[in-house]
């Protein structure tokens, strides 16, 4: 991953009111486990509550 892509991920996160090590650690542990295009838009920045990822 290029860090234009890492920079990327962390503003769009904090444009949606996530806390970018919060958010990313909650990606990375549910994303081996999605299966469907569903899981997957649940693990958008914008999908995820601020105070406790969905």
């Amino acid at each position: 991953m290029k860090n234009a892509e890492i920079y990327s991920l962390v503003e769009t996160a904090k444009l949606n009111g996530q806390e970018p090590y919060t958010w990313l650690r909650h990606v990375l542990e549910r994303l081996p486990h999605a299966a469907s295009v569903e899981d997957y838009e649940a693990l958008l920045p914008w999908n995820c509550s601020p105070e406790m990822p969905r």
